[in-house]
């Protein structure tokens, strides 16, 4: 009989990254990542549950410790952490809700310095001046032709979730996009 083999994971953008003097695109860390669906009347349960809350605001996020709730629509949300597994925390729920691991699916790359948000914006058509889009806004939307999810992590810096079958797609994109931009 032969050798067991083991499977071992390997990230999508391993060794891909791209700089200029104004502007950094490299992949993100890996992270658990959970889409959440549930109802309003219990969102305060489940924030409970969950540790961070829920927000309600279209464009918000909350964090707390490693977790991050990204509001995506009036009943869903992206739950990240680089930590613990949320599946772990929505398994405990006492209310219904619809909770997918999409740990897999995703991987996200990370944008930032001045030219962040210039970068960015040579592909995705919503505004993301600081006053239109401020620190911890999130938003589901498309860059070039891929839907991704932004979420703005500081003044110069974003997160760009995206499928782990667009990512080749959205790092060529930035990177291109990180050539060209200045402030």
């Amino acid at each position: 009989m032969p050798d067991a083999q083991i499977a071992e994971r390997v990230m999508p953008l391993t060794g891909r990254m791209a700089a200029t003097a104004q502007v950094s695109v490299t992949p993100a860390e890996p992270a658990f990542r959970m889409s959440l669906r549930v109802r309003p009347d219990a969102v305060s349960a489940l924030s409970k549950t969950l540790g961070v809350s829920l927000p309600v605001k279209p464009k918000s996020s909350e964090a707390k410790g490693t977790r991050t709730a990204l509001w995506l629509g009036p009943d869903e949300w992206l739950i990240l952490d680089s930590i613990k597994n949320p599946m772990d925390d929505a398994a405990k729920a006492k209310v219904l809700n619809s909770a997918v691991d999409i740990s897999h699916r995703n991987t996200a790359i990370l944008v930032s310095g001045a030219a962040a948000e210039a970068t960015l914006s040579a592909g995705c058509p919503q505004n993301l001046s600081l006053k239109a889009f401020p620190v911890s806004a999130c938003s589901r939307t498309i860059l070039g032709k891929a839907e991704i999810v932004i979420l703005r992590t500081g003044p110069q810096a974003f997160r760009v979730e995206c499928w782990r079958s667009f990512s080749d797609y959205v790092m060529t994109y930035l990177s291109d996009a990180a050539r060209g931009a200045v402030v």
